[in-house]
């Protein structure tokens, strides 16, 4: 029990690994759909490159988009109106007439003729209020049917028969034009507008109603396939109806009930597809990034991300399919590149667009924009800290997008009209939401301790808290950091390596030589040297406790471990060579392992390049007379030395890049001397 222990203890990062490994396949399957996955992709005006395809059941044959659109179109275009008819009205005004009638005319002026008034009055009502008064005229042609509801009745009639408030006095005075009554025009028309209101209205509810029942009871099929019948044949090219039949199947296959037991194959097969591509991933990290792969945090960070990915597609996808070009996929490789390098971001973008295959539709047009727009996002964003260099790779990786959109959509349909302005807008928000990359990274950066190039600019500025400390306290060391910084910077462009890095880890690889300034000779502005009153390994104590006293201001400071890296490492395992020498002149039994630093050495190609710059320059203060030549020479020795004392065994920089570095130092240092070419005399 006590050795399982052991080993659990022993190997317990790679126990993390596999769980962590596990969790997200498991979460991704998880986030996947569950149904059959149709197994013939259909390539859209192309030849059908599989055999025979022959139908495996029963299916109808769903109409296209276009066709429903065009059907929806044509109902709403051909849907009667209703109108509502109110029958109170003209039972009111015919109750009415009598008493209105002897309102407005005087028993001398009707002179007997009251009845026949009153019955012309009600029978021109009748007549009005045959079909009903509108007030407001709607926009409906007049010989357009529509329907007149009168209690729970509707009857269809033209729209012209309905009579319109502005119809009404030309309607009135010819009715008493052709009755013996012009004598008395004023007084009923009098009459008729005390008594006429308009009855009919626009019924908008129970029109849009019904309107709504026709839309829903719309049939999305038109014909059926018997199973057996050959579907497509091969060869042939697939295009109008043949398309539409392959997506009717496509459709029924992937929409079937599943038995139980399908369903625990189809997630034996996610599975297994899901952890191979995972497996990808981790098998690269492991072979070509060993430092990231023994890291946790940043194998956690990386899957994380992947995760998130499939997550927010996959609700894009459930939420409205039209909007899957608006997921920032690009965010991944810009995220990973910031962090670490683009070769890992493109793997890994490459592997997440697998991934996401199974999720969307029309997977193969997805998987090539993706990865195209993936490619083009590694190649273009260089220094990430610069606003429009982001800007401007947001807008070539749109374009793109829409190039590639349009090439496919001319080969499907083979008409430029087919192209979409709604989906071209989707890749204009996908871009616009890549911008938020920025933000993403200073979260990324708090939740998971890491740095990116974005940080690092904040912290070389040397108007920075610390190092303005720095230049207060010992300002020799602040002007002997800004001078390896710049050393450095210089030959990390030359090998390619990370120079924002080492410029930073330059600035601040010194910050321990802030407690005992004075022990240290750029700092020391006078004859009198604070050595010469201590014994050579306390003197040496003090300056190897300048790379401790420099790991604790920094962890108080919370700079990153990728900036302490430096000041962990610029020295390696090297001795105090002076006082080891002192030592030796008092003491020939002196031990060289009392005046050696506490390393550990240089591990990466930007920690060599601080720990051969910092040497040189710090020496090169010695140089009395100095000369081309004997800047040569001193370089060259400095160098050698370090690499004889195996100082490099770790850092994966090669004796080609050191070579280059070499050159890079001894061409600064002429120039730092103000050396000139020697000519003959």
């Amino acid at each position: 029990m006590k050795k399982f222990v052991n080993n659990l203890y022993k190997n317990q990062a790679l126990f993390y690994k596999v769980f962590l490994f596990a969790l997200t396949a498991v979460l991704i399957v998880y986030l996947l759909p569950k149904g059959g996955n149709f197994k013939y992709e259909i390539p859209k005006g192309k030849p059908w490159q599989y055999e025979n395809l022959y139908a495996p059941f029963d299916f109808a044959i769903l109409k296209s988009e276009e066709e429903i659109k065009q059907e929806r179109q044509q109902i709403r275009n051909n849907h009667t109106p209703y109108f509502q008819f109110n029958q109170k009205i003209p039972k009111e005004a015919t109750v009415k007439t009598p008493e209105v009638v002897y309102e407005v005319f005087s028993d001398s002026l009707l002179n007997n003729r009251e009845i026949q008034v009153v019955d012309f009055v009600r029978t021109t009502l009748e007549e009005v209020y045959e079909y009903g008064l509108l007030q407001t005229n709607n926009r409906v042609e007049d010989n357009q049917l529509v329907y007149l509801r009168k209690g729970n009745e509707a009857f269809e009639i033209p729209y012209k028969n309905i009579l319109k408030q502005d119809q009404v006095r030309s309607f009135l005075n010819t009715k008493i034009n052709d009755s013996n009554l012009l004598n008395f025009e004023n007084e009923l028309l009098e009459v008729f507008f005390s008594l006429i209101e308009p009855n009919v209205s626009f019924d908008s509810e129970f029109t849009q109603k019904e309107l709504q029942s026709k839309l829903d009871n719309i049939s999305y099929t038109r014909g059926n396939i018997e199973q057996g019948s050959r579907v497509i044949a091969r060869g042939e090219v697939v295009e109008g109806n043949k398309y539409n039949i392959l997506r009717s199947l496509k459709n029924e296959y992937e929409s079937q009930v599943w038995s139980e037991s399908n369903y625990k194959w189809i997630l034996v097969g996610y599975s297994v597809l899901v952890a191979l591509a995972l497996l990808m991933l981790l098998l690269f990290i492991r072979k070509y990034r060993q430092d990231i792969f023994e890291n946790n945090v940043k194998v956690t960070f990386i899957f994380f991300n992947i995760l998130f990915m499939v997550l927010l597609t996959t609700i894009v996808v459930n939420f409205n399919i039209d909007y899957v070009y608006v997921v920032p996929l690009c965010i991944l490789p810009l995220t990973l590149k910031a962090f670490f390098d683009a070769r890992l971001g493109m793997f890994t973008h490459v592997i997440t667009v697998l991934l996401l295959g199974f999720i969307v539709p029309n997977s193969y047009e997805y998987m090539f924009l993706q990865i195209i727009a993936g490619i083009v996002t590694i190649l273009t964003v260089s220094e990430l800290y610069k606003r429009a260099n982001l800007f401007i790779s947001v807008g070539q990786i749109t374009l793109v997008y829409i190039i590639s959109y349009f090439a496919f959509t001319v080969i499907q349909e083979g008409n430029i009209a087919d192209v979409e302005a709604e989906v071209l807008l989707t890749f204009l928000l996908g871009g616009l939401a890549t911008l938020f990359v920025q933000p993403l990274i200073y979260i990324y950066e708090k939740i998971f301790g890491m740095v990116s190039d974005m940080s690092l600019l904040e912290l070389s500025d040397t108007n920075s808290k610390l190092l303005k400390e720095l230049s207060e306290k010992a300002p020799g060391t602040f002007h002997h950091s800004l001078n390896v910084a710049n050393l450095a910077e210089a030959a990390a462009n030359e090998i390619n390596a990370n120079a924002m890095l080492v410029r930073v880890g330059a600035l601040y690889h010194d910050i321990g030589k802030m407690k005992n300034p004075t022990y240290f000779s750029e700092n020391q502005t006078s004859a009198v040297n604070s050595h010469d009153e201590l014994a050579p390994k306390e003197s040496a104590q003090i300056i190897t406790d300048h790379v401790i006293n420099g790991i604790e201001i920094a962890k108080k400071h919370n700079l990153p471990d990728r900036v302490i890296d430096f000041i962990r490492t610029h020295h390696g395992t090297t001795t105090v060579y002076f006082f080891y020498m002192k030592e030796k002149e008092q003491n020939e039994n002196a031990v060289a392992e009392d005046f050696r630093y506490p390393g550990p050495i240089p591990f990466s190609k930007e920690t060599a390049i601080l720990m051969m710059c910092d040497s040189v320059e710090a020496a090169s203060k010695s140089l009395k007379e100095p000369t081309a030549g004997v800047i040569d020479n001193f370089v060259e020795k400095i160098i050698s030395k370090q690499m004889k004392e195996e100082q490099f065994l770790n850092a994966n920089i090669t004796f080609k890049e050191i070579q280059v570095v070499k050159k890079i130092l001894k061409r600064k240092l002429k120039n730092i001397f103000h050396l000139r070419v020697e000519y003959p005399e």
